[in-house]
């Protein structure tokens, strides 16, 4: 299969005109341009294909292990997390926070009032300065100094044990698939004559956009969404769903609705795009709600709309590793239909984040070369979307639970009753618990958050470890903390333990003492 068009395998701005500045500094330490490719060494323990999260965990995993490990990669070290995703899409939002936080101060606090518009070059260039310094731990030179050989070039597989790149034959025992995946493109009329931005363009970006237009509601479309509006564009968000966040239940997804229209963003939802045109400066994104039709003028268009695994031009066919729609084919150990080869990451799960990927990774360490039975089913899988306030969640909503014939407790503890939520008026929000009828056992959570996703992760050592609400409550948060929403609600669960035959009980007991 040929690689998708239009998609270079190192961006634009990397190599024509020559990078400058701090995108010259990480494309010298992610793909340098001197790098010369070392002689293959014998047969490989671990051939890794793509150096984003997985291939560049289970490589320095298997090389500190000892393992003979080649690591080839087409673009960018580091993947979409360190050049197009999580650190550059983190940095604009926390300047996107702070924008936001300077509007506010006098309102909220009694501050200094805000003036002028803001500096959108500085906040992007402290963006690329950061992502720059972060790129060192990604850096070719790094990994080459942990013992893994690093080729840059096009990998293919050629056989069943062998991979070319560039000329050179790389044998292995066991390979890892992890080229990740990229932006999907709807097949929208007009959408590639009118032109539009992905998260892979996004942030090179040297002007603020008067408007924009952001397609696809999910997580990347509503953090960028808000973001836009916070740095002074005028946003709308466009998706087929009647909701933003799709995939989160539908009082939490109202939450955040509600704070991306008090930031600005114009919401259209259950719209369904008919196609874009261009005049000029000008994308025209024409709409229908039912039989009313619609349009949004903006001078750029932003696509979020998911991801699509980066299956092609590799070779599957000469390994016999199997790939469909949703990437490569791969069983609970991540081993694809050729037994010598693995997948891991955006290319082949189901969780497309970055910390999912480092956990496959060390699945496919310890199943590839040391014959482990690990499996992928057996991850419990936290999640977050840094809007504001953040969504976090982990394990199962109710809906999921009670599709799988499972009885379930829902607790809901509004944040406006934690005292730190109220001090740092962030109290928009609240913790949902799914519990197993009957049990404390957590099935799922869902935090709402100015801090979620810093806090989902006791829950998500709770139901890792097994440990139910109960066992929660005896954990001593300190005060004042919003994470204390999380013993509120294990309070509220011993409460609800207080039944009338328990309270006549305890009524008995005290009047026996007296």
């Amino acid at each position: 299969m040929d690689r998708p068009p239009d998609r270079p395998e190192v961006p634009p701005w990397a190599v024509d005109p020559p990078a400058k500045g701090y995108d010259r500094r990480l494309v010298e330490l992610v793909h340098p341009p001197d790098w010369v490719n070392p002689e293959p060494r014998g047969r490989y323990h671990l051939v890794a294909l793509g150096a984003g999260t997985a291939g560049l965990v289970a490589a320095a995993g298997a090389a500190g292990l000892g393992a003979r490990v080649a690591l080839v990669e087409r673009g960018l070290m580091g993947g979409d997390c360190l050049n197009v995703g999580c650190v550059p899409s983190k940095g604009v939002l926390r300047a996107a926070r702070g924008w936001q936080d300077a509007r506010e101060a006098a309102d909220r606090f009694g501050g200094p009032p805000a003036v002028g518009e803001g500096d959108f070059d500085a906040a992007f260039r402290r963006m690329r300065r950061l992502r720059a310094d972060l790129a060192t731990h990604d850096s070719a030179e790094r990994f080459r100094d942990l013992g893994v050989d690093v080729f840059l070039g096009h990998g293919r597989f050629t056989g069943p044990d062998t991979v070319e790149v560039d000329g050179r034959r790389l044998r292995f025992r066991r390979a890892l698939v992890a080229t990740g995946g990229r932006p999907a493109v709807p097949p929208i009329p007009g959408l590639r004559e009118a032109g539009y931005l992905t998260n892979e363009t996004v942030f090179d970006l040297k002007e603020r956009p008067p408007r924009l237009a952001v397609v696809g509601a999910g997580p990347i479309g509503c953090e960028l969404a808000q973001a836009f509006a916070r740095l002074g564009s005028d946003v709308v968000l466009l998706d087929l769903a009647e909701q933003v966040l799709p995939r989160e239940e539908p009082e939490v997804a109202a939450i955040i609705q509600a704070a991306l229209v008090r930031d600005g963003v114009r919401l259209e939802l259950g719209v369904e795009i008919q196609g874009v045109e261009r005049d000029g400066g000008e994308r025209t994104v024409r709409f229908r709600r039912g039989a009313t039709a619609g349009e949004v003028v903006a001078d750029q268009l932003l696509l979020a709309v998911g991801r699509a695994p980066n299956v092609e031009d590799l070779g599957l066919e000469a390994a016999g590793i199997a790939s469909g729609r949703k990437g490569v084919e791969v069983d609970d150990r991540l081993r694809t239909s050729n037994r010598r080869v693995y997948a891991a990451g955006d290319v082949a799960s189901r969780y497309q984040f970055t910390h999912v990927a480092d956990a496959e990774a060390r699945i496919v360490v310890e199943n590839a070369l040391f014959a482990g039975r690990k499996k992928a089913s057996g991850l419990v899988v936290p999640w977050c979307t840094y809007t504001s306030p953040e969504v976090a969640h982990v394990g199962m909503t109710a809906a999921e639970a009670r599709a799988r014939g499972r009885g379930v407790d829902t607790l809901d503890v509004p944040l406006a009753g934690v005292d730190r939520a109220r001090l740092d008026d962030e109290a928009e929000g609240l913790l949902r618990v799914h519990l197993e009828a009957g049990s404390d056992r957590i099935l799922g959570a869902t935090l709402v958050s100015a801090h979620a996703g810093e806090s989902i992760g006791e829950l998500t050592l709770a139901i890792t470890a097994g440990l139910g609400l109960g066992r929660l409550a005896a954990v001593i948060h300190p005060y004042p903390t919003q994470a204390e929403v999380i013993r509120k609600a294990a309070d509220q669960w011993r409460r609800g333990k207080l039944t009338p035959r328990v309270r006549r009980l305890f009524d008995l007991w005290f009047r026996l003492l007296g």
